[in-house]
């Protein structure tokens, strides 16, 4: 009996040096999206009433353990028995994510010369706070699904050829790693003003901890403005580098323009696409169509019968 014991405990320290040997390579290989998560996360996660900051930002890491629920399984199930369509799904997120990132970009622009960039701005700007949060979080939730599912798969290829139990344990760690970190990194950001004040307040005017506060204070809003740039470049980055290593024919075309430029301009070019055929397909239902010849002459027809 004790030695089945200590041949379980032996084969449970074998499967943690696997798994930890696996985790390192899989957090190495996903740092580059890991980074861009926290910038894209970062961004959607500013911009709140600072009492509302860790409330809404718990509800978008709520959301994204839920995210990590749903695509872990069904990644792990997909690899096993429908691997190409890990692609399509990757490719799908990639045009929504070039789609968010283009669609930031044209109303920035668009707020620039003085144009909206949609017919119903004046409706979303009478919306009540709470309605503007909820579709915020939604906004946030959803970016942050299609960043986990390039966090997962990436993770479960940098561990493909381990057994299915390593694999396993390997993707959901990253995955929990992903979110707690991020998250967690996201939480000190928007509160990095409350901290300055707090040091401010606690300390001589002039000392060194309430110089640190006010440049804390003073800091922030230029972090979210950086944050906001860096998040739509990465949403773009992103999606470039979804589109170049799932399409051949992109992978192998320019091959000397470096990769992160290639990238981003692949990613802007989908996106500025998909952003233009939804503005037209919206004009097309916003346009009344005229009536037929055969629909004028029945209309005309009927009003002199009823006048008669």
């Amino acid at each position: 009996m004790p030695s089945g014991v200590f041949a379980v405990l032996d084969d449970i320290a074998a499967l943690m040096d696997d798994v930890a040997l696996a985790t390192k390579v899989a957090t190495r290989k996903t740092a580059g999206i890991l980074g861009d998560d926290l910038a894209v996360n970062a961004e959607k996660a500013t911009g709140f009433l600072a009492d509302r900051e860790l409330p809404i930002l718990w509800s978008i890491t709520k959301g994204s353990f839920v995210n990590k629920l749903i695509i872990v399984p069904v990644a792990l199930l997909l690899n096993a028995f429908l691997p190409a369509a890990i692609t399509w799904i990757l490719l799908a997120g990639g045009c929504y994510l070039a789609y968010e990132g283009a669609e930031k970009i044209v109303h920035f622009l668009a707020e620039r010369v003085g144009k909206k960039p949609h017919a119903a701005a004046p409706a979303q700007a009478e919306k009540p706070a709470s309605g503007e949060e909820k579709d915020k979080v939604k906004s946030a939730i959803t970016t942050d699904f299609i960043l986990s599912v390039e966090i997962v798969i990436i993770a479960l290829g940098a561990v493909a050829e381990e057994e299915l139990s390593v694999q396993i344990v390997t993707v959901s760690v990253v995955a929990l790693l992903a979110t707690v970190g991020v998250y967690g990194f996201v939480a000190l950001i928007v509160r990095m003003d409350d901290a300055g004040y707090r040091l401010m307040k606690g300390s001589a005017e002039n000392s060194l901890l309430s110089t640190i506060g006010r440049g804390l204070v003073g800091a922030l809003p230029v972090v979210i403005r950086v944050l906001g740039v860096v998040g739509t470049l990465a949403l773009l980055l992103v999606a470039g580098g979804i589109f170049v290593h799932n399409i051949h024919y992109l992978h192998e075309l320019l091959p000397n323009v470096p990769a992160s430029l290639k990238e981003f301009a692949i990613g802007l070019a989908v996106g500025l696409i998909i952003v233009g055929v939804l503005a037209l397909f919206q004009k097309v239902r916003r346009t009344p169509h005229p009536a037929l010849p055969d629909e004028q002459s029945a209309n005309t027809v009927d009003k002199s019968e009823r006048t008669l």
